[in-house]
């Protein structure tokens, strides 16, 4: 007992002063992934790395991570590092989600979307709209794509005319009772693979006509959606980052 009594006199007071005072972690310790997105190249290692899918392009999920350092290891341009945080509790599941604010220019969306189409689709991409009952709002938007300020042909992608020559269909618009077999014999026609991206808040849900007795819902309802692209209307960057978001899907 006296022992015991001379070894904690000796060693002193070990209890930790946190919180009244902080509290520095060992050397070793890893706490949350830091975010440097000025240095994301959209590569895609870190998300590839990911044993738990807590990381997207949009988003870092604390409540999937498991801090295992994997994504900071393969990011091989410094954007995620480990912290030393450990301050991470919070009262609503929504507040693990960590946005990732956009910093990438719409050249470097392009260019990057012109690297992943050239592997996948052999320096093109073709796209059939297809409009199953819009306000013509999200087709506006997708109009100026073809216009100088952002030069949808530069990045390899075009509008086609026919969807037997289209790689992708670019839905608008919520599915009206007349429009379904438009769009379904739409989506037979384009030979495989075919994508399928809704665009807008109609054609991903029906928006504000999703409960008219002539609208059957969101075009998911039709035929297969591999990409929603929410807005209304989204505007031209908000379609280049999903084609880019689409095709690394497929990559």
């Amino acid at each position: 007992m006296f022992n015991i009594f001379r070894k904690s006199l000796a060693t002193g007071r070990v209890t930790t002063p946190y919180p009244a005072q902080p509290d520095t972690p060992a050397a070793a310790f890893r706490g949350a992934p830091q975010l440097a997105p000025e240095f994301c190249q959209q590569c895609g290692a870190c998300i590839r790395a990911c044993p738990s899918g807590a990381l997207t392009t949009e988003y870092l999920d604390l409540g999937l991570c498991h801090f295992c350092g994997r994504c900071a290891e393969a990011c091989p341009h410094g954007a995620i590092t480990m912290s030393k945080d450990f301050e991470l509790a919070v009262r609503q599941r929504s507040l693990l989600l960590r946005q990732i604010p956009a910093t990438v220019s719409v050249e470097e969306i392009g260019a990057e979307l012109q690297r992943t189409i050239n592997r996948l689709f052999g320096h093109s991409m073709h796209i059939r709209h297809v409009d199953s009952g819009s306000c013509n709002g999200c087709d506006w938007e997708m109009v100026a794509l073809t216009g100088p300020v952002y030069d949808l042909q530069r990045f390899g992608l075009d509008f086609v005319a026919s969807p037997r020559h289209a790689d992708c269909l670019m839905v608008t618009g919520c599915p009206s009772l007349h429009l379904v077999q438009a769009l379904e014999k739409t989506y037979e026609a384009a030979p495989n693979p075919r994508l399928v991206v809704a665009v807008g808040t109609c054609a991903i849900s029906g928006g504000m006509f999703a409960d008219s007795y002539a609208v059957l819902g969101g075009a998911d309802k039709v035929v297969p959606v591999d990409l929603y692209i929410p807005g209304c209307p989204p505007r031209p960057q908000a379609l280049l980052y999903g084609l880019l978001k689409l095709l690394n899907r497929l990559g």
